[in-house]
């Protein structure tokens, strides 16, 4: 097993730079994005699997982004509220799955509570050695 995160995805959603606006405006913790691993497809060469686990803490969110990358989503614990561009907001509880596919724009991805943390876990589907998170539009 092969460990690997880009830099794009730590500096992205990880650092202190990288805050995204709550609902009122205010800036919003960002989540924690811990790797867990990616692996090479060889039966479909150029793409990885990558598998990771992101938590919100309370009223975390992440900046709009999009991913060049198909991503599934399951949560762990608390809430998270997701949205891509053009689709409605939908509120996933522990148990409850998501998708995005490749040309997405990611404009909801936040904690849905203001209290309690949030975990969810996120598979992609992605060309070996781009970056998984892409800012902006």
């Amino acid at each position: 097993m092969r460990i690997h995160l880009s830099l794009s995805l730590l500096a992205l959603l990880c650092s202190g730079t990288a805050m995204a606006h709550g609902p009122e405006g205010h800036d919003a913790p960002p989540p924690v994005v811990k790797p867990v691993m990616t692996q090479p497809l060889p039966d479909y060469p150029g793409k990885e699997g990558l598998l990771l686990t992101v938590d919100y803490p309370p009223g975390g969110s992440s900046p709009l982004h999009h991913h060049d990358a198909y991503a599934f989503v399951y949560v762990l614990e608390g809430s998270v509220v997701m949205a891509v561009q053009g689709g409605q907001e939908v509120t996933l509880t522990p148990g409850q799955s998501w998708s995005e596919k490749p040309g997405d724009v990611h404009t909801v991805s936040r904690n849905a509570s203001q209290t309690k943390p949030a975990k969810f876990v996120v598979f992609m589907l992605k060309d070996a050695g781009k970056p998984a998170v892409i800012p902006g539009p």
